[in-house]
């Protein structure tokens, strides 16, 4: 069998295209800084237009659709980037640049999950491929929507400045909102129903974890770093005193957090200002004010990114001084950048070992303790304790379900693995549901509700020894449909008082089944319907928790509710209408 090209290998796999490093405001030596990254090559149609991201440039505010960008392909030349040598000028006028920008950083983003994961990401949304909208609206708000396949970037007026100036800001045109943006659908893709009401630590997971890839993706861009680090676009030396823990938070995180919210401030508002600047030390997690979903997504990036800077440190200890107190500058960022890519793929690949349902953040630290022991056991650079002292500093402890290490427990049960097929098991969901109903007992599943098999991933991951890890991901979930009046007599749930007798109330469990390379279950990572007095009390929190928001049994308009939520965070009210 043989290509287009003529042979079986001739044709590349990725492509280089600019994008805009940060956001426009942001420049050195009066220039915007930008990069060329490194996105999958693909045949792409005009817009542009590929297998996993359509962008399409229409503005419903002005009703127009602007020319669509044109990109090589490669299969007739070479794989050129249109906007290479273009000027900042070209950069910020000309709409086809916008759509580049927004169609690389996308695919940029969705590459790094699919190399974290060892596996095709599929996107929350219906279809294989995603729509994305550079100039949406006249409005200060990006969003991705589930309903609608898209994601929406709007655009509005900045601030006047001194001489009372004013110019059009583009959200499209940032690259912590495009990759945020990005990262809820990828998120969604993954775990659907994380996108529904349920306590205020899964509200909050979204936006906190698309700050942190925001935010850390960044680092894999030295030039943007780099001038973060000492103010300067280059320079061969570093003084060691820049280095140290709480310079590198003012210097490098504020800055760059800062430069984010300047003119994205009406999109993002200052979430990522307030996440550095939280003080250490005190138990945020039970405080009124943190309760808030918008406030309480700030607790995960301030431990992760204070995780960072600690792992970040230990690995700048091992670098020796070249004269008089200086550091190599070059290896100073090529650490911070090695250190963020893998805390970055912790991050990504600790989704795999969360449970589907009712997340809190204390299981999401043991799925990040536990994916970084499959692949790097002895913790070398300290990954897994920066994460624990850092996550207890903000009140974040793991799940009480874990080992004494913060770690999930393996599973050592006795198990019936004669009534299903090895090879089946590995990508079927009848053959996972054939096991999980052999084994319900011993899963601890009960015989109560009915059980759904979601998905069945495999992955591949790759230590930094080389050393492959393959497994098989399985997602159920239980559901059992009573009345509020059952729940309070026949099961010893508390039920909000206001709720009346016979109203159907919906409950969920379920889990996540990590299968190893020969089929035997290694992990059971589980929120149960009712099976003992802890998911009774989960079960009424969260009864509790939807009363009071006012979102019990609603259906969730999940447009509206990323729209809204933004909104809300950028200080702007919705429009009427």
């Amino acid at each position: 069998m043989r290509n287009v090209k003529g042979t079986r290998h001739s044709l590349r796999s990725s492509r280089q295209l600019s994008i805009i490093a940060q956001d426009p405001s942001v420049k050195v030596d009066d220039r915007i800084v930008r990069a060329s990254i490194d996105v999958p090559a693909e045949e792409l149609l005009p817009g542009p237009r590929g297998y996993r991201v359509v962008v399409v440039d229409y503005d419903a505010t002005a009703n127009a659709l602007y020319q669509p960008a044109s990109l090589s392909s490669g299969l007739e030349g070479e794989y050129t980037d249109p906007f290479q040598e273009a000027p900042d000028e070209t950069l910020l006028s000309d709409p086809r640049f916008h759509a580049q920008n927004v169609y690389a950083i996308a695919m940029r983003i969705l590459a790094r999950f699919e190399f974290a994961l060892g596996r095709r990401v599929q996107w929350g949304c219906e279809g294989h491929q995603l729509n994305i909208l550079p100039h949406a609206f006249a409005e200060p708000n990006a969003f991705y929507s589930r309903d609608d396949r898209s994601l929406f970037f709007g655009y509005f007026e900045s601030f006047p400045d001194k001489q009372d100036n004013t110019h059009t800001v583009f959200s499209c045109l940032s690259h912590d909102v495009i990759a945020h943006e990005t990262t809820h659908a990828i998120l969604d893709g993954l775990r659907s129903r994380y996108l529904e009401p349920s306590s205020p630590d899964q509200g909050a997971f979204h936006e906190g974890l698309a700050d942190v890839v925001a935010l850390l993706s960044i680092f894999a861009l030295p030039d943007v770093v780099g001038a973060a680090l000492d103010g300067m676009a280059g320079g061969a030396l570093i003084d060691q005193a820049l280095l140290e823990r709480d310079t590198l938070a003012n210097s490098v995180l504020f800055r760059l957090a800062d430069e984010m919210g300047q003119e994205m401030s009406g999109v993002r508002g200052c979430a990522l200002r307030h996440s550095i600047k939280l003080p250490p030390g005190k138990n945020y997690m039970d405080d009124p004010e943190y309760q808030e979903v918008h406030k309480r997504g700030e607790l995960l990036v301030a431990a992760m990114l204070r995780s960072f800077l600690d792992i970040w440190i230990s690995r700048l200890n091992r670098i020796g001084t070249i004269v008089d107190g200086q550091k190599d500058r070059s290896l100073v960022i090529e650490e911070g950048a090695r250190a963020a890519d893998h805390l970055m793929t912790m991050a990504i690949r600790a989704i795999d070992y969360c449970p589907p349902i009712d997340l809190s953040f204390s299981d999401y630290l043991s799925a990040l303790l536990t994916v970084d022991r499959e692949v790097v056991p002895d913790d070398r650079y300290g990954y897994r304790g920066a994460l624990l002292a850092n996550f207890k500093d903000f009140g974040i402890f793991p799940s009480k379900r874990a080992a004494a290490d913060g770690t999930w427990l393996r599973c050592d049960d006795e198990m019936i693995y004669s009534r299903t097929h090895f090879d089946s098991m590995l990508r079927d969901n009848e053959e996972v549901f054939r096991f999980v109903w052999e084994n319900r007992r011993t899963l601890k599943i009960g015989d109560i509700g009915y059980i759904e098999v979601q998905s069945v991933r495999p992955s591949v991951r790759i230590a930094p020894d080389g050393f492959v890890l393959r497994e098989t991901i399985a997602e159920y979930v239980q559901v059992l449909t009573v009345t509020a009046g059952e729940l309070r007599q026949d099961f010893n749930v508390d039920v909000p008082d206001g709720i009346r007798f016979w109203r159907p109330l919906r409950l969920l469990g379920g889990g996540t089944l990590i299968f190893d390379e020969y089929g035997q279950l290694k992990y059971q990572i589980a929120n149960h319907l009712l099976k003992d007095r802890g998911d009774k009390k989960r079960q009424g929190d969260r009864l509790a928790y939807l009363w009071k928001q006012g979102l019990l049994d609603t259906k969730n308009d999940r447009a509206g509710n990323f729209s809204a939520l933004h909104l809300a965070r950028s200080g702007v009210q919705e429009r009427a209408g």
